[in-house]
């Protein structure tokens, strides 16, 4: 007989863990992409508050990453669409290609001497290229999530009377 050791909890308090965490990567993960593109376009923003748009983007990995693994179990219970399964399944990836671009673009930063070479304006653009996608792919993989929580739901309360 073999046990699954599992790393996140499936309840937290009564409640499916996926429904709690997944707001951690719907909210930071953006955030962090506004952050980046600013980050991008100014050096010292970059030297300044690298550190503190470093910890956001840890943390919105995190909560993609625990989002991805809490996700299988509710899915047992609902179901799951195959768009959200997919989209899901790779917001981990673009969440950690966005986490490593933002700590390398504040690393090269801190040692420059304000003014960025070719290569690092090279590097701000990808930031700003892996932050539109990041921010898009996880509007794409929250929208078919809710969707399908919510469209039977909207669905429903339309065809209600009012009166």
């Amino acid at each position: 007989m073999s046990r699954t050791v599992r790393i996140v909890p499936d309840y937290i308090f009564g409640l499916p863990t996926h429904v709690l965490v997944v707001h951690s990567a719907v909210v930071l993960v953006p955030l962090t992409a506004v952050a980046a593109i600013v980050m991008a376009v100014s050096a010292r923003v970059s030297v300044r508050f690298g550190p503190a748009i470093a910890a956001v983007a840890v943390a919105g990995l995190l909560g993609s990453v625990a989002s991805r693994l809490t996700g299988p179990e509710l899915a047992l219970s609902v179901g799951v669409s195959e768009d959200h399964q997919n989209a899901g399944n790779l917001l981990p990836w673009f969440s950690a290609a966005l986490t490593i671009a933002v700590i390398a673009l504040w690393l090269i930063d801190r040692r420059s001497s304000g003014s960025r070479s070719l290569g690092t304006s090279i590097l701000a653009v990808v930031v700003v290229t892996v932050a539109i996608l990041a921010a898009g792919w996880t509007v794409r993989t929250g929208h078919t999530g809710s969707e399908q929580v919510w469209q039977g739901v909207a669905e429903q309360a339309m065809s209600v009377p009012r009166g």
